[in-house]
């Protein structure tokens, strides 16, 4: 952010100017990646998968649905 807003008479050269505005990108690019990866559920196995979609299906066919 100090790239972004730090007016130009703070005696920054290009160069320096330079280096903040992509370390600000870099933190962007990481900030973005670890939000996301908190949004992702974790794996689960084919066994508890199938156990659990079973579980539905016959709790469906004990009410009288037909599960899809």
């Amino acid at each position: 952010m100090t790239a972004l807003t730090a007016p130009r008479s703070t005696h920054a050269t290009r160069f320096e100017r330079m280096l903040l505005t992509t370390a600000a990108g870099i933190d962007r690019f990481v900030e973005s990646r670890l939000e996301r990866r908190t949004w992702t559920t974790p794996p689960l196995d084919a066994q508890s998968q199938a156990a659990d979609t079973r579980a539905d299906a016959l709790a469906m066919g004990a009410v009288g649905m037909l599960p899809r």
